[in-house]
């Protein structure tokens, strides 16, 4: 497997959760990464933390021009770029009667659109350095959770799209992969308006025992996934699901 050292990533989303977790894993272990978002007070705490390894830069994946000067920063931050995390995303949960269409398009603009806009940009420099791509899927492709097909659909349309990269980008040398989490502590519910942060908590608490293994995650152990697949010279166009047992569908009956 290559080395972190001076490994150079751009991780969307980075301000919280998954996205803070995985830059806060590969700065201690000697990378240099690039965080994006669209909200200035997370990112800087973050990038303040974790010290000049970490490189904040608002902008919203879903505008071109933004796109660009994301990944501009990336390169001259990290000197070239190994590796793209496609971390960010939005929520959208509704019936099925009750959706909109603009609401359908925001939503797979944002979680679909920009993520691969922004990886056709990354390619030419990718190219460069072998490097790799991760998306993330949900265990909400596993388990099917009413009202949440907005989010779901645009989850497994990434684990589609994670096998046909990795196979149109192999002739470069570019691996593709997605990582499929369970349930992990977020903002995500919250910001789309879903939950009170205490409700958050209290969800987290609920679904905990539905996992085999007793809890839900954390960012670290996502972040362990998110390694192996930037990191193994052999391994493209997979999915790894790393949910505690989440999507084994344990039942006490």
């Amino acid at each position: 497997m290559r080395s972190h050292s001076n490994m150079s990533l751009l991780i969307t989303g980075g301000g919280t959760g998954i996205g803070a977790g995985t830059a806060a894993y590969f700065v201690e272990r000697g990378a240099r990464v690039t965080i994006c978002g669209r909200r200035a007070d997370k990112l800087n705490a973050v990038a303040e933390a974790l010290g000049p390894r970490c490189c904040a830069v608002v902008g919203d994946i879903a505008v071109a021009q933004d796109r660009q000067h994301i990944l501009d920063a990336a390169l001259q931050h990290g000197g070239g770029l190994d590796a793209l995390v496609n971390n960010a995303a939005n929520m959208l949960r509704g019936n099925i009667t009750d959706l909109s269409e603009q609401q359908l398009l925001d939503v797979f603009h944002v979680n679909v659109v920009a993520a691969m806009m922004l990886s056709g940009l990354a390619v030419p420099h990718l190219r460069e350095r072998r490097g790799a791509i991760v998306y993330f899927g949900s265990v909400h492709t596993r388990r099917a959770y009413p009202g949440a097909s907005p989010y779901a659909a645009t989850k497994g349309a990434l684990e589609t799209i994670t096998k046909v990269l990795a196979a149109e980008l192999g002739k470069d040398q570019i691996r593709v992969n997605c990582v499929v989490p369970g349930a992990v502590p977020t903002d995500l519910n919250i910001r789309a308006g879903l939950f009170t942060e205490e409700e958050h908590d209290k969800r987290m608490d609920a679904i905990a025992p539905y996992h085999v293994l007793g809890r839900v995650g954390r960012p670290v152990e996502v972040a362990e996934a998110v390694d192996y697949c930037l990191r193994a010279e052999w391994f493209t166009g997979q999915s790894v699901v790393i949910d505690g047992g989440l999507s084994l569908g344990m039942s006490s009956f």
